[in-house]
């Protein structure tokens, strides 16, 4: 007999691509992930895995059979969430991501009220960017997670997932309290084409969106300043280092002598929550998702 948890690493292996990607992922030592591998082979009769430099690969026998664990795990995580649709239990362990405004502006009351209505569900929650967030709930190390994508700049979903709209979330420009355009009603992004411009890290979404959106309006930004945290943004702002794109989400408190101004293209980002189709039964996920859902509405 193959047994689940060993076929639950190799899973884990053939989704990360390396031994200590998958202890990693399942929270486990790479020494762990070695052993159970080891008798997983043992148990298939067959070698699974390959040196390969100073890692492993999967053989044609484990490519084979961890296509089939995967198959096993998502029919299992359909049974465990059947299971807990009959019961009607809100029971368990829930793993969740949020990108870092939403775990400041959502979690706190969202998670909260999950601990206050169900005792027996158990919370473990994480800051990370969107694309990491969606990554993580396809591989299974997070249930839900809070994700967003831009107005004119959707965020590929992949197969398998499901999502709930939480929230649009207006954006404005910060700036300076002394800045030239600071007692405008509302600005252009054109009229900052000389400005230093502070933004999110290379390669991050909300880094290219701001860079696409920027370009199709014929500039070429100017970036002075990168920082993943709005915080961070903002005091690099205060200390008139530059400006930088504020959404409404998690911003509060603003630093002194930041002011913000809304854009004429009215700028938004869609808050929405993702979790795998094959758990969609789960009363806990049902839960969350209604707990994210009140927490956003009452954003205003």
């Amino acid at each position: 007999m193959l047994n689940l948890e060993r076929l639950r690493t190799l899973d884990a292996l053939a989704r990360h691509g390396s031994v200590s990607g998958a202890a990693a992922g399942l929270h486990i030592t790479t020494s762990a992930v070695s052993q159970q591998l080891a008798k997983l082979e043992r148990e298939a009769g067959q070698r699974l895995l390959a040196k390969n430099g100073r890692g492993v690969r999967l053989t044609d026998a484990g490519r084979l059979l961890a296509e089939h664990a995967a198959r096993i795990l998502s029919q299992v995580e359909l049974a465990q969430a059947d299971l807990e649709a009959q019961r009607g239990q809100v029971a368990g362990e829930l793993r969740l991501s949020a990108f870092p405004t939403a775990a400041r502006g959502l979690f706190p009351a969202a998670l909260a009220a999950l601990r206050a209505e169900h005792a027996a569900l158990r919370l473990r929650s994480c800051e990370l960017e969107p694309e990491r967030g969606i990554n993580g709930v396809v591989r299974g190390d997070f249930d839900l997670a809070v994700v967003l994508d831009w107005y004119n700049k959707p965020m590929p979903l992949p197969d398998g997932l499901v999502k709930a709209p939480l929230l649009d979330d207006p954006a404005d420009v910060a700036m300076p309290a002394g800045h030239r355009l600071a007692d405008r009603e509302e600005v252009d992004l054109a009229e900052f084409a000389e400005d230093e411009w502070i933004t999110w890290g290379e390669g991050e979404f909300c880094h290219e969106w701001l860079m696409f959106t920027l370009r199709s309006k014929g500039i070429e930004p100017i970036i002075g300043h990168r920082a993943a945290e709005t915080h961070t943004q903002l005091g690099l702002v205060a200390a008139g280092l530059g400006v930088c794109i504020a959404p409404l989400l998690g911003r509060h408190p603003m630093p002194e002598g930041v002011l913000t101004v809304p854009l004429r293209q009215r700028v938004r980002r869609h808050v929405y929550v993702v979790w795998r189709a094959d758990a969609d039964r789960r009363p806990s996920i049902r839960a969350a998702v209604q707990a994210l859902r009140t927490a956003a509405e009452r954003l205003g």
